[in-house]
């Protein structure tokens, strides 16, 4: 996997281009939930599909359907690209023109091929379920060969990258510093608020420690 070919090299803003160290990549994909995969079908049309990924080592991992067309397109090995963003935080400057945003978005390239094997495939769903919520397959039961073979698994092979990083402050010209518009940064964040239970949930069930982890404190 290399971050600097043809297809990755930056036209425009080529300093928030980060190739020093796939840390980062890795960091951005492991918080991420969910990627948008484009890809073109058959009939020469072009498509994005959002979806829940997971990275494993150096590939990332999605799953869906088997009765799919487009995870079985996939399934095919044609060339996707795949798109990430994560917002950090609303940059505000003193005129709407110069007001942008902190950001860390990465394109990845490559192609996707089926995991087939069942041990695997079942090894891939689990990393899939821990990634959404650390822990849960310890908690809950394992899938059933009628689940697994219901399930398109997904291994996307990154070829090239290519990966931006914004943390700028407000880059306003020297007359508007001097005038009387409020200028900084407006942080993001993310967060799980809540856990309602199913309407059907057994009494006396609590939440599990999973669960649990992912909520601000009581």
């Amino acid at each position: 996997m290399t971050s600097r070919t043809q297809r990755t090299t930056p036209t425009r803003y080529a300093e928030r281009v980060s190739d020093s160290n796939v840390a980062e990549l890795h960091r951005l994909l492991d918080e991420s939930r969910i990627g948008h995969v484009g890809f073109v079908v058959e009939s020469g049309q072009p498509v994005v599909l959002p979806i829940a990924i997971a990275r494993d080592g150096a590939d990332v991992l999605m799953h869906g359907s088997t009765g799919s067309s487009w995870l079985r397109r996939l399934s095919q090995g044609v060339p996707v690209s795949l798109a990430v963003t994560a917002l950090d935080a609303l940059v505000v400057a003193r005129s709407a023109f110069e007001s942008s945003m902190r950001y860390r978005s990465a394109v990845l390239f490559g192609s996707c091929q089926p995991v087939l094997d069942p041990e695997e495939k079942a090894r891939a769903l689990d990393t899939l379920t821990d990634s959404l919520i650390p822990g849960r397959v310890a908690e809950v039961r394992p899938a059933s060969d009628k689940e697994l073979a219901a399930t398109q698994v997904l291994r996307l092979t990154v070829e090239d990258y290519s990966i931006k990083i914004s943390q700028n402050w407000p880059d306003d010209p020297p007359e508007d510093v001097d005038g009387p518009a409020w200028a900084g940064v407006l942080p993001t964040q993310t967060r799980y608020i809540a856990a309602w239970p199913a309407p059907d949930l057994v009494d006396g069930i609590g939440l599990p420690p999973s669960v649990r982890a992912l909520l601000p404190p009581d």
